[in-house]
This record gives structure tokens, C-alpha cells and sequence, in this order.
């Protein structure tokens, strides 16, 4: 397998996480997503993801980008080690849980988005930082209602899923933007635990061979 992702990229960065969670080997491809104007927009890339967004995966002949269909992906092929519960209804709610930061959380302080505020809408650096604070703000709150009713050590429960794999590059990105992280406890704890294992160590921005702290 290879994952063409960049090293602060949260969508990649949540498929690593998976990847060492399953103890599946994979070769990891940098697209570097400033450098050059975007290496995600050439066409040589293009012709493997035309959303021209980063993750994609590859494994044989098969390709697949969108992070969390290649979370679904890697739990239906390779199903030891599992990453949801075994119940519907459990596994309905974590995958909910996963999706509240994969679809209205983090799309809002995605890099295109923020390029497009700055370079397009002609908001200047406090306004568009204004931006990403309102929005975690926001999301965080909500998320932090659920996982008082979800949560063990980890999201949901005591056993790590795909609602950690989402949550803990998310928090990621809100420290980087100075987000103050003490009204989201729950959340904080949950993250300062993931990150003392081995495979969230490893999948971690700071330690992949493409970063530049």
C-alpha cells in the first residue's frame, strides 16, 4: 500500500493513525500542499485524485481518496483489529461522532477554505483567524455535550475507534490556531491519552519524513 497525504493534513493524518492502529505496512508518498503553488494541483496528481485533496490511497490496483471512505475501506479488507464496535447501534453513533468532526468541523478550517477567505474574499490574517476560532469554538463545544455521554478513556468507551482517529488531528489544528482548549475537558483528556500510544506517536505531523517544524 502507499498513502499519498502531507504531513499536516488532519485527513491524512487520521488514515496513518489507522494504519499503524491495524498494524498494516504502508509507503508514504508526500504532496506537499503550499510548495510550488500546491503539488496537489499537478497534473501528475491530478490524474490520481482530481479533487486534487490529500489523502489518496493506494493499494494495488486500487485507488481511493476521501479519508473516511478509506477508513471504511481498510475496516471491510482488513477487519483485525477492529476500529468500530461491534454493535449497530454502537458503531452508528461512533461513526456519528467521527463524522461530526470529519464533515462540520473540520471542512471549516481546511486549507482551501482559508486560502479562498484570504486570497479571494480579501479578509486579512485576524479576520480569517477570527474565523477559524468562531468555528471550533462551536464545534468543539457541541462535541464536547456528546463525549460527556459517550466517553470512557477514549470517545466512545474504553476502546479506541474512529471517533479518536478524527478527534485527535482536529485538536491538532486547533492548537496551531491558539484555540484555549480549557472549556473542552472531556476532549482534552481524551486527546492527552491517544496521544501517549505508540500508534498515535507515530502517525503523529512532527514525526513524518516530510515535516518542517
Amino acid at each position: 500500500m502507499k498513502l499519498f497525504g502531507y504531513w499536516r493534513s488532519s485527513a491524512a493524518y487520521r488514515v496513518r493513525i489507522a494504519l499503524n492502529l491495524k498494524q498494516l505496512s504502508c509507503e508514504h508518498e508526500s504532496v506537499h500542499l503550499v510548495k510550488n503553488g500546491g503539488e496537489q494541483h499537478s497534473a501528475e496528481y491530478q490524474s490520481l485524485n482530481p479533487n486534487e485533496l490529500v489523502p489518496t490511497l493506494v493499494d494495488d490496483d486500487f485507488s481511493l481518496n476521501q479519508s473516511m471512505a478509506i477508513l471504511e475501506y481498510l475496516e471491510q479488507k482488513y477487519p483485525q483489529l477492529p476500529l468500530l464496535p461491534e454493535s449497530l447501534e454502537a458503531q452508528m453513533t461512533c461513526r456519528a461522532i467521527a463524522l461530526d468532526i470529519a464533515c462540520d468541523i473540520h471542512p471549516l478550517n481546511n486549507l482551501r477554505v482559508l486560502q479562498y477567505l484570504t486570497s479571494e474574499l480579501q479578509h486579512n490574517d485576524q479576520e480569517k483567524n477570527d474565523w477559524i476560532i468562531h468555528w471550533l469554538q462551536v464545534g468543539f463545544t457541541n462535541l464536547e455535550k456528546i463525549l460527556n455521554k459517550t466517553a470512557g478513556v477514549f470517545c466512545f468507551g474504553d476502546k479506541v475507534s474512529w471517533a479518536d482517529i478524527c478527534l485527535v488531528p482536529q485538536v491538532y489544528n486547533a492548537e496551531r490556531f491558539k484555540l484555549d482548549m480549557s472549556p473542552y475537558p472531556k476532549i482534552a483528556n481524551i486527546v492527552k491519552h491517544c496521544r501517549s500510544l505508540p500508534e498515535f506517536i507515530k502517525a503523529a505531523p512532527e514525526n513524518q519524513h516530510d515535516a518542517v517544524i
